[in-house]
């Protein structure tokens, strides 16, 4: 049975213009700098450099006379993704070249690989599965499937049918390809075919024995346990683990992560030390002033003067005064970015002026997202946007706002520290400890206390993961 019924409902929705500075707010310098050069290459209404002089009442007229017109806004509000200039064929100087900066075109990794197996005497069939095996290894060197799990493969995949033997007999020709250890299904297998590869010596002899019987003691560093398994001197346990220090765990990172991608950092804030009193400054190096094209409002106040408009006349009505409202909304949304990004990192400047003029970390004050939320009156989430994607020059060198924020924790003199200077302490006596004898959490915990900092032993626990530092037994040596 149909029914009507009236319901009533609160919703909140962002506008365009606060997604586009939202947008903005979070890109760094580069970012932000290929973001304005977009905007002006796709945007003819909005200029850069200085504005030319132009009468402001002119302005303000245009916009009444626009008003009065008889346009329907929703027909052109919505900007389309591509403007209509972009797709004409003459939208290119003559002068335009096609310039291509060459690069070098080189071996994928499977390719090599691929490359290798020609070095080989096989059938048919054989070469088929190699080549099947060659493409399943993944970016590290490692065939991450059983065996039963490829010949499946190969015979719903690839309409071969072969069995375990001939895939494992295949499998083990396949891992003789370079770099030495590719085509392993683990890492103990990994380390096995490095060592079989090499010359033989006592040393690696002793070290293929502890792989292939004892990895599970290797792996947890139980070296008691591996001596009296193996009746090994401690020379010998140590001379068999320097061999398999020197192996590779992923064989296939020495020809994917041959090229290194190196970013460059460009600090968003300066903070310079003048006279005892600290300067903040926002780099704006590569962004240009921005202004509404006088053109466009002269073009938009001369087919408001036409007493009667074709249809075209009205079609450039509607294209001029969307780019206008672009550029106006875009224009602004740049200025309340500077806004908000000086205010911001002023909040963060002032409350840790202490570490700023001293560059000493124990003067980092505690400091969350919310502190500086309430100091400028904004969202937790705005801070967040700024801390987390921009850097600082200061005279102590190039860091992530993001670093400067950290929890508190009582001492005990009842005073608020960082969790930041307990982790260093931490990291500090994790260094000085005796390597044939590590400190466990609880020995850290008792240490902390004397240094007067009141912490639990899983809130050490805690810090040492957060510091990518292993537990006690895994940092052991011989």
């Amino acid at each position: 049975m149909l029914k009507q019924s009236l319901n009533f409902k609160l919703s909140q929705k962002l506008s365009p213009q606060q997604i586009q500075l939202m947008k903005l707010i979070q890109l760094p310098t580069q970012a932000f700098e290929q973001k304005l050069k977009q905007e002006i290459d796709e945007n003819p209404a909005l200029d850069s450099g200085k504005e030319e002089t132009q009468n402001e009442d002119d302005f303000s007229n245009n916009e009444e006379q626009n008003e009065t017109m008889d346009l329907n806004i929703d027909d052109y509000i919505n900007d389309d993704d591509t403007p209509y200039y972009k797709t004409q064929v003459n939208n290119y100087s003559a002068d335009d070249q096609d310039k291509h900066i060459p690069y070098a075109a080189g071996k994928s990794f499977h390719q090599y690989l691929k490359s290798q197996l020609n070095t080989f005497i096989l059938n048919e069939k054989e070469r088929q599965i190699a080549t099947f095996l060659v493409g399943s290894i993944d970016n590290s060197g490692y065939i991450r499937r059983t065996v039963i799990d490829i010949v499946d493969d190969l015979a719903f995949g690839e309409n071969i049918i072969a069995t375990e033997e001939e895939v494992e007999s295949v499998l083990k020709k396949v891992q003789k390809l370079e770099p030495s250890g590719v085509g392993a299904r683990n890492l103990e297998e990994c380390l096995v075919i490095q060592l079989k590869q090499k010359r033989k010596k006592p040393a690696r002899i002793d070290a293929i024995n502890i792989l292939e019987n004892a990895f599970d003691y290797f792996a947890k560093k139980h070296y008691s346990k591996l001596i009296q398994k193996f009746d090994f001197t401690k020379e010998q346990l140590k001379n068999a683990i320097k061999e398999i220090s020197k192996l590779n765990p992923k064989p296939g990172g020495a020809i994917v992560g041959n090229t290194k991608i190196v970013e460059q950092i460009v600090p968003d804030f300066t903070i310079k030390i003048t006279e005892d009193k600290l300067d903040l400054l926002l780099n704006s190096r590569n962004v240009p002033e921005l202004h509404i094209s006088f053109e466009y409002n002269n073009m938009l106040k001369g087919y408001a003067a036409a007493k009667e408009k074709s249809k075209s006349q009205k079609e450039a009505v509607f294209f001029i005064k969307q780019k206008l409202d672009a550029a106006q909304w875009f224009i602004d949304a740049v200025r309340q970015r500077q806004q908000t990004l000086m205010l911001t990192m002023t909040a963060i400047m002032q409350h840790q002026e202490a570490y700023f003029l001293s560059g000493d970390e124990v003067k980092l004050k505690p400091m969350i997202l919310k502190d500086i939320a309430d100091k400028i009156n904004m969202d937790v989430s705005t801070v967040s946007r700024v801390a987390n994607s921009k850097y600082v020059d200061t005279p102590y060198g190039t860091k992530l706002i993001k670093y400067f924020f950290s929890e508190s924790m009582k001492n005990d003199q009842g005073e608020d520290v960082s969790t930041k200077e307990i982790k260093n302490i931490l990291q500090k006596v994790i260094n000085e400890e005796s390597k044939k004898k590590p400190l466990t959490d609880e020995k850290l915990a008792a240490l902390l206390k004397e240094y007067g900092y009141l912490i639990a032993r899983r809130t050490v626990a805690k810090y040492r993961e957060q510091l990518n530092i292993p537990v006690a037994r895994l940092r052991k040596e011989i």
